[in-house]
């Protein structure tokens, strides 16, 4: 069983042209200007291949961009190859142990990424996120619900295209609260086909508990909001970072 997004890496974007990135550009770009701000530097935590990234890059932003596997990065590092926009820096990072150089304007994570972490990992996360996103810059990231979640156990998926071919099942976890999926993945190599797996789990974490949770690291002013793909269970939560860190809870 090979690291999540490692193999899957090569052909994730052939699986996900269905996503609507610049639904969810037009989403950021909506929520910064309700709320009066003009961002010039973002972080894109999780990445991924860069596809958003990009987007936001064509949009006059600058960005940071970072992702714990080095073979999406790989990818998004191809894609602004022969880009007229200025390239993120790309940054190799697990989200829980972001460490930048300096802060950002405003910080997005698109695509349930929030959802790969254990409640644990998710506050030390936002507590990191509080020290490197400027006071009164905002956060924005999506989750899908422990009702989605719990839609999809048992459930077989296939994505294929021309060149890969990719076989998932969920399986949500109650003691442990999180969806398990397995993934097989084969790739066209010639005439053969390169078959590789991969282990991904989603936890389910209640919008109360992120509620609690972005108020304990210092932020306020959260909102919990429909944006792109609402109909799947995917909702959002914008937040306003206070610049005070994490509350003593001790």
């Amino acid at each position: 069983m090979s690291e999540a997004y490692s193999g899957l890496a090569g052909c994730y974007d052939q699986f996900t042209g269905d996503v609507p990135y610049s639904e969810f550009a037009d989403f950021y770009e909506s929520v910064f200007a309700a709320r009066g701000e003009k961002p010039s530097l973002l972080l894109d935590l999780a990445c991924g291949t860069g596809t958003l990234a990009l987007e936001m890059a064509r949009r006059g932003y600058e960005l940071i961009a970072v992702d714990g596997s080095a073979d999406m990065l790989a990818e998004a590092a191809d894609k602004f190859a022969g880009e007229d926009c200025v390239p993120p820096v790309l940054l190799c990072q697990n989200m829980q142990e972001l460490d930048l150089y300096g802060t950002v304007d405003a910080a997005y994570s698109s695509l349930d990424s929030f959802n790969y972490l254990r409640a644990d990992e998710l506050r030390e996360l936002l507590r990191r996120l509080a020290l490197f996103i400027s006071p009164g810059g905002l956060l924005i990231f999506d989750v899908n619900t422990p009702v989605r979640f719990r839609s999809l156990n048992g459930r077989v998926f296939v994505d294929e295209s021309e060149d890969a071919l990719c076989l998932w099942r969920a399986d949500f976890d109650e003691a442990e609260n999180c969806l398990v999926y397995g993934m097989d993945i084969f790739t066209r190599s010639g005439r053969m086909w390169r078959r590789e797996q991969e282990e991904h789990v989603e936890y389910a974490h209640s919008p109360d508990f992120l509620r609690s949770a972005l108020a304990d690291a210092g932020f306020y002013d959260i909102e919990i909001a429909k944006g792109p793909q609402a109909a799947s269970g995917r909702v959002f939560f914008i937040s306003r970072n206070s610049g005070k860190g994490m509350k003593n809870n001790g």
